[in-house]
């Protein structure tokens, strides 16, 4: 990675990989300049997981996509935003453990999100399960 500063080479100084977020925290060193800046690293799940609509139907996975519709569900709360992104990241944690063939079904990321929504708020899993249906 090439320094924001200078467009120099960088080294990294310290590395931790953040479960939760399934991100990789990056503390980079400019060997140039020598201004210290921080990356965060996640995997782009657009490219490298297809969603699987219906039998014949498949288009790649938009985080957004679910990230709106969790947030649709959580919106009668006073930090729907925030509790929608953190409950988002939960899903797809949960969801990397169901990719089988680099797809995951609609069914998966309706029973999961519906599972994890009814542990956070039980309102917001009614509010969720009733615009999706399996």
């Amino acid at each position: 990675m090439v320094c924001i500063y200078c467009s120099g080479e960088t080294r990294v100084t310290n590395s931790r990989l953040q479960k939760r977020s399934n991100q990789t925290w990056r503390r980079r060193k400019c060997l140039t300049c020598q201004g210290l800046f921080t990356s965060l690293e996640q995997v782009d799940l657009t490219s490298s997981i297809l969603f699987i609509k219906a039998k014949t139907a498949t288009e790649p996975f938009q985080r957004d996509i679910l990230f709106i519709s969790v947030y649709e569900a959580c919106k009668h709360r006073k930090q729907a935003v925030a509790d929608a992104k953190a409950l988002t990241d939960t899903i797809i944690g949960r969801l990397l453990g169901k990719v089988s063939e680099a797809s995951v079904s609609r069914g998966d990321v309706i029973s999961v999100t519906a599972e994890v929504l009814k542990r956070f708020d039980k309102a917001a899993a009614t509010h969720y399960t009733a615009y999706h249906r399996l």
